[in-house]
């Protein structure tokens, strides 16, 4: 009983290597086969499976289908490519192994962070929710996660080529993986990072044409463009009677306020201007220290200010608010607000706090996005003011 509390109590938990594995995989496993066996989130995937078949067919990518699915595709083309292996396969098998393997790349972009491997861990065993909650609905946002982090990866690592292409394979796929070039200012070499956007563009526009025609693809892309606008505009008038849609900052404000006319363009100057202003370190670019912190700015913003976040999207967000938590000098204040957060993105959308509290204060609200907006305004307060220079990487600790 004593080495139980000790392994619980003592963080010990957080650095078991083979109890990451077990919670990442394995809940999200469970979480595919009851989604699948009750046919609550097998809609999504029958959304990407047609995305590959209608490529194929030459049919319009962004129409409705109620015959094939319940919603509308907002994938690019390029994703007829990356979903093809799974779509071949029957639907049980197919999706069950596209969770699997989007966990599994952003399992792996967790684990090639550059900070300490106890670090890595931790953030993966405290984001097992996250990752189930993803898998319950088949989401693609642990693989854009995990793009844009790979791309942060590859960038230290002075290997732009792989850098530009996990940045541009999540752009492509969904329009907001761009912010992976937020990290341009990292590369040593920017010429090679030019020349990099450039070939895997060319890539990953050409690409889908390997199944499709030329004409096809080039409309395909119109088309997604006229989507992604219309959606946008969905979001934003039907916020009231769809409460799992527009989980941001924006949306809180209109929930929580009833600002119903709310211009969400003063709101993206702001964003902008405040994250702009952490470029003003140009002395730290290099510094490691920075640039984590500006990693987990852009993992949170790209949730916080879309009005298409869902639940399903803090797998972006949440591993953010974890390294950062992780790299601050440990106080009860800053504990206490991190189980905050904890409780508030991930354990208000489970049933540990009751249906009633999702369903009647948290969602109807969008409060899953104020932790994380709080804590971008920390990180960039902490920027502005250097408090980055004050970790210590080889000193951070779990708890």
């Amino acid at each position: 009983m004593r080495k139980i509390k000790s392994y619980l109590f003592t963080g010990d938990f957080l650095r078991d290597y083979k109890l990451a594995m077990l919670l990442w995989f394995g809940l999200a496993f469970i979480a595919t086969m009851l989604s699948f066996l009750h046919h609550t989130g097998i809609n999504n995937y029958m959304v990407f499976r047609y995305v590959f078949t209608h490529t194929v067919e030459q049919k319009n990518l962004y129409l409705f289908y109620p015959q094939e699915y319940g919603d509308v595709n907002l994938y690019g083309p390029i994703f007829s490519i990356v979903i093809a292996p799974f779509a071949l396969l029957p639907d049980a098998l197919g999706s069950t192994l596209w969770v699997l393997a989007s966990a599994a790349l952003l399992f792996y972009a967790i684990m090639q962070l550059p900070v300490k491997k106890e670090i890595r861990i931790g953030i993966i065993i405290l984001n097992a929710i996250e990752m189930m909650n993803v898998a319950s609905w088949y989401q693609s946002n642990a693989l854009i996660a995990a793009c844009i982090i790979l791309g942060f990866v590859f960038i230290h690592k002075e290997k732009e080529h792989w850098a530009l292409l996990f940045i541009l394979l999540a752009t492509f796929i969904k329009i907001y993986g761009i912010v992976g070039l937020a990290f341009f200012f990292f590369s040593n070499n920017k010429w090679k990072f030019i020349v990099w956007f450039i070939v895997w563009s060319a890539v990953f526009f050409f690409l889908p044409m390997s199944i499709s025609s030329f004409h096809f693809i080039v409309q395909s892309y119109k088309d997604w463009y006229a989507g992604l606008v219309q959606k946008a505009a969905l979001n934003i008038n039907t916020f009231v009677q769809n409460d799992f849609q527009d989980i941001s900052v924006m949306g809180m404000l209109r929930r929580i306020f009833k600002l119903t006319h709310l211009n969400n363009t003063f709101i993206y100057i702001a964003a902008v201007v405040l994250f702009g202003l952490q470029y003003l370190q140009i002395n730290y670019f290099k510094d490691i220290r920075f640039r984590l912190y500006l990693l987990c700015s852009v993992l949170i913003m790209v949730v916080i200010f879309s009005t298409s976040s869902e639940s399903p999207t803090y797998i972006i967000a949440f591993p953010a608010i974890c390294l950062w938590y992780f790299l601050q000098n440990k106080s009860k204040v800053v504990t206490i607000f991190f189980i905050f957060a904890f409780i508030l993105t991930t354990l208000s959308y489970s049933d540990i706090l009751t249906p009633y509290v999702r369903t009647h204060i948290v969602r109807p609200y969008s409060l899953k996005a104020l932790p994380s907006f709080i804590t971008w305004l920390i990180i960039c307060w902490q920027m502005y003011t250097k408090q980055f220079l004050k970790i210590d990487l080889q000193k951070t600790t779990l708890v």
